[in-house]
């Protein structure tokens, strides 16, 4: 059964369209990498699931459960309403976004605390078993400006899974770190994938891509061109994709 569906969702900025009908789905436990070039509608498309966007058409659908609806949803966007939304998807920015006036510890237990996700214990408690798991138990009362990228990232992962999201999203997680950073994030997302968590990552990474994802997505000028599983990457059927793969 599908925890996620997508269906003909579309979204415009102005005269720009830049989803053009996107239809997808995806399991329990499974991982979706989404590549494309810049401006081919990958962060858009996330945004919108995170409710970040609101499409102009289309459905998205949550275990089965309508949580977007372009043609009715217009008139239901109370402050409630969206963060019940947004409590279905965790969200990693490609520029970390910590609170800087905050430490390790308190970033990962803000939202839990605001949102009242248990005692001051217990969300304490799963904090640092959070912490502890993305390799961070040494910095749990640094501030962000004495991490590293790669660390700051790391502790974003944490945040995000503070709130137990049904499907985790990245936006190129790895983007805004320099190349030996980058190893360490990913080392964390691969053993969430081998935890079996479900996740959709916009990435660059095409090796990492191919070696943890379940499926791949091609978006082109706001469609997907190509879709299926990791292979595709071996041996793209579309000029585009091919294209695409060959500036890496």
């Amino acid at each position: 059964m599908a925890i996620l569906e997508v269906k003909d969702l579309y979204k415009s900025f102005g005269d720009t369209d830049v989803l053009k009908g996107i239809d997808f789905s995806l399991e329990q436990g499974q991982v979706l990498s989404i590549i494309g070039a810049s401006g081919s509608g990958k962060t858009t498309l996330l945004r919108c699931l995170n409710s970040l966007e609101f499409a102009d058409q289309g459905q998205i659908i949550v275990k089965n459960h309508v949580i977007y609806d372009g043609e009715t949803d217009y008139d239901n966007r109370s402050d409630s309403e969206l963060r019940l939304r947004r409590l279905h998807f965790g969200l990693v920015f490609q520029n970390f976004n910590l609170f800087p006036q905050y430490s390790v510890l308190d970033n990962v237990m803000l939202a839990p605390k605001l949102l009242k996700k248990g005692t001051e214990a217990e969300i304490r408690e799963t904090a640092m078993e959070l912490i502890e798991s993305v390799g961070l138990k040494d910095k749990v009362n640094n501030y962000p400006c004495e991490l590293s990228g790669g660390q700051q990232q790391r502790v974003a992962i944490a945040r995000a899974l503070a709130l137990k999201p049904a499907i985790l999203c990245f936006d190129e997680p790895t983007s805004a770190l320099d190349p030996e950073l980058t190893g360490e994030v990913l080392k964390v997302i691969r053993g969430l994938a081998e935890r079996h968590m479900t996740m959709i990552i916009v990435t660059h990474e095409m090796a990492f891509a191919h070696d943890v994802s379940d499926k791949v997505i091609f978006m082109d000028n706001g469609v997907i061109a190509e879709q299926g599983d990791p292979y595709i990457l071996e041996n793209p059927r579309s000029d585009r994709l091919k294209a695409f793969l060959t500036s890496f």
